[in-house]
């Protein structure tokens, strides 16, 4: 296997007769952000764990920063930064008591004061864990991700439960974490989340890879799913594709739109004489794959028993 930070090849997770996980592959190239996709029952859970060292694969291999995640545990925690969707907390300990205990475990940590001001934590250093809110439990649980310097960050579901403020100061940190060289396998159930922040995405479906590769790649095969076409009020283009004219003169023509489509919806408004003023393109985004992707999961109820 090579020197990236994962490297997963067809890993199987199954509890008893189910299959969580089936037969996944996929590399995470040190210093970028990677986002897993799925709905809930997806695999992504599982599959996370494998990567951690928290659960042995059933089948398949994995290597995290060259290292075996099950055999070589111990040796490569503290190169890691992990944030849990919840626990892993004492609840009686303040926040500023969590932070300080888990830079303690570090040789070189970020100072804890500074990260909890960065995380908007300063005013409930003093505030039991127990005591705090969801989001703030949320930040806490990054802080702690975070402040070991580590080389990798397993984020799960990193902004599930912040403000809008708190989200974007976390889209900060990890766009910097990227900077700074370190890598990040992230998921989330936010889709401009994923397409703000990831270099690459794989979108799990039952267990198994639905698709794969960088945002831009991903909605460029999706096609152009919108044209708008202004021009003079009143006319009924005669074309294969849903029409429709909300303001006059205003048209959205919709469908998938190759470069040949488009040039014969435009041909219609010529001939017809139709003087045409603006054109405007709208190509899909990752949520229009995404939800593409998981529309049969989603219709057919088959959502698996994968975590």
């Amino acid at each position: 296997m090579s020197d990236d930070a994962v490297e997963v090849r067809d890993v199987v997770v199954r509890y008893g007769a189910t299959t969580a996980v089936d037969g996944v592959s996929l590399t995470v190239p040190r210093g970028r952000v990677f986002a897993l996709l799925g709905h809930n029952g997806a695999g992504k859970t599982s599959l996370l764990q494998v990567c951690e060292g928290f659960r042995a694969a059933s089948e398949g291999a994995c290597r995290v920063l060259g290292l075996d995640p099950i055999r070589d545990h111990d040796e490569l925690m503290p190169r890691l930064g992990i944030m849990l969707q919840s626990g892993g907390m004492y609840p009686w300990a303040t926040a500023s008591e969590l932070l300080h205990l888990f830079a303690s475990f570090s040789a070189n940590p970020i100072d804890p004061g500074t990260l909890m001001d960065r995380l908007g934590l300063h005013k409930t250093a003093k505030t039991r864990y127990r005591r705090l809110s969801g989001g703030e439990q949320q930040r806490l649980s990054l802080a702690v991700a975070l402040v070991g310097r580590p080389e990798l960050v397993f984020l799960d579901e990193p902004t599930a439960g912040m403000d809008t403020e708190a989200r974007h100061t976390t889209w900060q940190l990890i766009e910097e974490l990227r900077a700074d060289g370190v890598s990040v396998l992230l998921t989330t159930h936010l889709l401009d989340e994923a397409e703000r922040l990831a270099d690459d995405v794989v979108i799990m479906r039952e267990g198994r890879v639905a698709a794969t590769g960088t945002p831009a790649q991903l909605t460029a095969a999706a096609g152009i799913d919108h044209l708008e076409v202004r021009a003079e009020a009143g006319l009924k283009p005669e074309v294969p594709f849903k029409v429709t004219e909300a303001t006059p003169g205003e048209y959205t023509i919709a469908g998938t739109l190759d470069a040949a489509a488009i040039a014969s919806v435009l041909a219609w408004f010529a001939r017809e004489g139709a003087q045409v003023t603006a054109v405007n393109t709208r190509r899909r985004t990752l949520e229009d794959v995404y939800l593409a992707l998981t529309a049969e999961q989603l219709t057919t109820g088959k959502a698996g028993a994968g975590r």
